[in-house]
């Protein structure tokens, strides 16, 4: 044992997630056809995992770039898309 605590999110449980809000966005629609489904998510998803990132990497986005496994400026593009300082 090497002393290391595994905190990984449990995907299936993130999934559900997704899963039940979508459920839900498709019975609001109300049979209307959605649009911009696939953006939707991934905003919705990215942004606070960015922001919680960054604030436990302590504001150090090449600490958050590592642990995201994202090039720096990849994280800093991100950051600007999504409103993030």
């Amino acid at each position: 044992m090497t002393g290391k605590m595994d905190h990984t999110i449990d995907e299936n449980v993130l999934a559900a997630c997704v899963r039940s809000e979508l459920i839900q966005f498709f019975k609001d629609l109300d049979g209307e056809p959605p649009a911009g489904i696939y953006e939707m998510v991934l905003n919705c998803i990215e942004k606070p995992m960015l922001e919680l990132t960054l604030e436990h990497a302590g504001g150090n986005q090449s600490r958050a770039a590592d642990w995201l496994s994202i090039n720096r400026n990849t994280l800093r593009k991100k950051m600007q898309q999504h409103g993030i300082k």
